[in-house]
């Protein structure tokens, strides 16, 4: 804990920028009936049943520095998925002869072997020496930033029925092309002596020993 929240106190590194990196899954539903249209003065209507199409991922990437997001909609969430996206964001944004400095949640999939799953052994050794990996502790996702801007994504876009795959990726990344115009920082307080004070009990009492 105290490792990544000293890392998300240090000042943005253009050589090094801060990702933090997380996934949600989203279902596809349907309406079984057209909603009415909406009239003035009264609100949206629409009925209560609807059809389930499926699932699908969605992969994000956000630089806490400079509130820039990079997305991607998957129909799945394997190794694969990972490595493909993970490829994607350092040709995107990785800076020559730098790295990425990425923050994570601890799923099986999140990990360098995933890249050699994907690609050819030298292309994944070339892929693993762009990425600097840093992984949240166990049951402490909160401590990644990436949750921020998957809750912003879903309250602006996901906050509604879209059914199908093609729609809900051409939603996601209009949603972050827009955002991308404005980007966002995000703002991040918590510091390792506010951790000291909020988890003291976890702490060793020296004072005792």
């Amino acid at each position: 804990m105290e490792k990544l929240l000293g890392l998300y106190a240090q000042p943005y590194d253009p050589n090094r920028p801060l990702w933090c990196f997380d996934e949600r899954p989203c279902q596809l539903i349907g309406d079984t009936l057209l909603p009415l249209p909406v009239e003035p003065g009264k609100p949206k209507r629409q009925d209560y049943q609807y059809e389930r199409h499926g699932v699908c991922s969605v992969l994000l990437a956000v630089q806490p520095h400079t509130g820039l997001v990079f997305v991607q909609v998957r129909e799945r969430r394997t190794a694969l998925d990972y490595a493909e996206f993970m490829a994607a964001l350092v040709a995107a944004h990785c800076p020559e002869g730098g790295q990425i400095v990425l923050v994570q949640d601890n799923l099986n999939t999140h990990t360098p072997a995933a890249f050699y799953q994907a690609f050819e052994p030298q292309d994944a050794y070339e892929l693993m020496q762009r990425i600097e990996m840093h992984y949240t502790p166990k049951k402490a996702s909160w401590l990644n930033m990436a949750e921020i801007q998957l809750s912003v994504l879903a309250r602006q876009c996901l906050n509604r029925r879209i059914p199908s795959f093609l729609e809900l990726a051409h939603e996601v990344h209009a949603w972050a092309r827009q955002r991308n115009l404005s980007p966002v920082p995000i703002r991040w307080q918590f510091t390792p002596h506010m951790a000291r004070i909020k988890f003291q009990r976890f702490y060793p009492n020296l004072a005792k020993l």
